[in-house]
């Protein structure tokens, strides 16, 4: 059975789902295949009739007629190469993951949007399905934005909620700015130690060989794969293996490290540090450079997914 790729738009009420969809519609995004668009929130905006000559439009006005065998039935019927989705905001993201989707319709993008004079009243009185739609989004974008509501969701720093999301704002007259400046840091710096979770490694030490500075001092705690350098003798530069862009493309992400007890590891061993992170001069980073000075270290159970992405 073929796969069927699904883009699902989340958001409330006035967030602009209806816009974009009728955007990539109008775009002739859905009239290269057949495209089904499954409207589960019925709002002020409707869809382009012109824009809708491929695409089938169903509606779900109950969240219980929402099911997997309803969709195998639409897929039976309609035949789609590709599948929309208008979420209703008011609905669990978490069930149509588990329960609704066919094993078949492969979730390829979630892009969420948001109508950012709303955001922080949805966030105090709905915060768990506010969140649920940030934290899985692929793309998410504030409408309708003021400089003063732009800044004011700069200083959220959502990007600790997500560090995968691209984000956006839409600003009122028009024009559209990355949600990053450059200068946001994707940690909760206040955090002592600063925990670096598994999987975010990669994130982590993107973030500390372009800004070395910002972690000068932190003491940090992490799961790293022992490394001894055969280019530099003696030096020790444990970290973790990342896939940069294919599987074809693994390269191993090692950072200096200085401390007593890292001759007693062998290459390859999993081993748990708490580290005090300084910036110093060293030959392998041909200048300054971020340097681990390891105040713990233990072996320890290799992470669930030992190769990292970005």
């Amino acid at each position: 059975m073929a796969d069927i790729p699904v883009y699902l738009t989340a958001g409330f009420l006035d967030g602009g789902k209806t816009d974009f969809i009728n955007g990539i519609l109008q775009d002739g995004f859905a009239r290269k295949d057949r495209t089904l668009l499954i409207c589960c929130e019925e709002g002020e905006e409707d869809y382009e009739k012109a824009a809708l000559d491929n695409v089938t439009v169903v509606r779900v006005e109950n969240e219980a007629d929402l099911t997997c065998s309803q969709m195998k039935a639409w897929e039976k019927q309609y035949r789609p190469k590709q599948v929309l989705i208008e979420f209703n905001g008011m609905w669990q993201m978490e069930r149509l993951y588990r329960e609704v989707l066919p094993a078949n319709w492969v979730l390829y993008q979630v892009m969420t949007f948001v109508a950012a004079a709303t955001f922080e009243v949805y966030v105090k009185n709905m915060g768990q399905l506010m969140m649920e739609k940030i934290t899985n989004a692929d793309m998410l974008v504030f409408n309708r934005c003021t400089p003063a509501l732009r800044d004011a969701l700069r200083k959220r720093n959502l990007r600790m909620v997500n560090r995968r999301a691209d984000i956006y704002f839409e600003m009122e007259d028009g024009t559209s700015e990355d949600y990053l400046t450059g200068d946001e840091c994707p940690f909760d710096l206040r955090e002592d130690p600063l925990e670096i979770p598994d999987d975010d490694f990669g994130v982590w030490y993107v973030d500390v060989m372009d800004h070395p500075e910002r972690y000068d001092g932190k003491t940090v705690h992490m799961k790293l794969m022992m490394c001894h350098s055969k280019k530099y003798p003696g030096i020790h530069c444990p970290g973790r293996f990342a896939m940069v862009c294919c599987q074809n493309d693994v390269q191993f992400l090692g950072l200096i490290a200085k401390g007593d007890d890292l001759d007693r590891y062998e290459n390859r061993d999993w081993i748990e540090v708490t580290v005090k992170m300084a910036v110093e001069d060293h030959e392998a980073y041909k200048g300054k450079g971020p340097v681990m000075h390891v105040l713990t270290v233990a072996p320890c159970e290799k992470p669930a997914q030992e190769v990292v992405n970005f």
